[in-house]
């Protein structure tokens, strides 16, 4: 996470699981429910187990070395196990995290990813999420879980960060103010390097291009700012768009649907359970 972006989170965690939500062979799949206020950041840190984390309302944003994503409402992240990561409470949110066994943990899945959460995934995290349930229940809607986490679609919401020094100063300051339209020439004097060098920096160390990469950057932005209901032409504007169409055209191209579809979910709020706000 960027420098600019960890002062402004004052609240700092350590992570602290409790053992009875701490998941082992026998009980291979644990659920944790709790309200965390915005500004809560949870140190970087790592654990054996995987976690899917989603939340009914407000925005997350979990950073590995080499990535950060945004995780709006109604979506979760998957973090595999022994990933070295860090989450920022960007809104206040209600989270309910799943910590999977590495044995049950499904092939296929070795990268961190946003994904979309279906009705029934919520469902059945919902009724693992209870303190009496059975074992047997447990192994069937832990095994329904597991199905719909590999069938769940990824959504592009990463934004990939380099190793290389100069590179990486750009990319935060890029991230520090999205909106800010500045060419690429001018992105690459004030980090101290020729435009042809960033070019090819972006292109070896990311893959992509300046303005592909900056365009998941506009976008990071972008979904706590839609998350909050703000007008869609303020945001526009806000991110440096000349117009409400462009950027819904943007947005639409990115994730196949536009700004107010993309947020429409099934809009039910989950109960908060007092004296739980510990998170990760």
């Amino acid at each position: 996470m960027p420098a600019e972006l960890r002062e402004s989170y004052e609240q700092l965690e350590e992570l602290d699981i409790p053992v009875e939500h701490s998941p082992t062979v026998a009980h291979p799949i644990r659920v944790r429910s709790r309200p965390v206020p915005a500004g809560v950041r949870i140190a970087r840190h790592t654990h054996p187990w995987a976690q899917l984390a989603c939340t009914s309302r407000g925005v997350l944003r979990v950073a590995t070395t080499d990535s950060t994503w945004m995780v709006p409402p109604s979506r979760a992240i998957w973090v595999p196990p022994n990933v070295t990561h860090e989450v920022a409470i960007v809104e206040h949110a209600y989270l309910r995290t799943l910590y999977l066994d590495p044995s049950v943990v499904p092939a296929g899945l070795a990268a961190c990813r946003v994904v979309e959460v279906s009705p029934l995934l919520r469902e059945v995290i919902a009724a693992l999420d209870d303190g009496a349930i059975s074992r047997e229940r447990e192994h069937l809607l832990g095994t329904l879980a597991l199905d719909e986490i590999t069938r769940s679609e990824p959504l592009p919401l990463s934004v990939p960060m380099p190793d290389e020094k100069r590179l990486r100063a750009l990319c935060e300051a890029v991230l520090a103010d999205p909106a800010r339209g500045d060419s690429l020439e001018s992105w690459a004097a004030e980090a101290g390097a020729s435009t042809r060098t960033i070019a090819r920096l972006f292109q070896r160390e990311l893959g992509v291009s300046f303005s592909q990469w900056r365009q998941q950057a506009v976008l990071a932005r972008a979904i706590p700012l839609l998350s909050q209901g703000r007008p869609l032409a303020q945001v526009a504007r806000e991110l440096g768009y000349q117009s409400q169409s462009a950027f819904s055209a943007m947005f639409r191209r990115a994730f196949g649907e536009s700004p107010r579809a993309f947020f429409v979910r099934d809009g039910r709020g989950e109960t908060e359970q007092p004296g739980r706000k510990d998170a990760d």
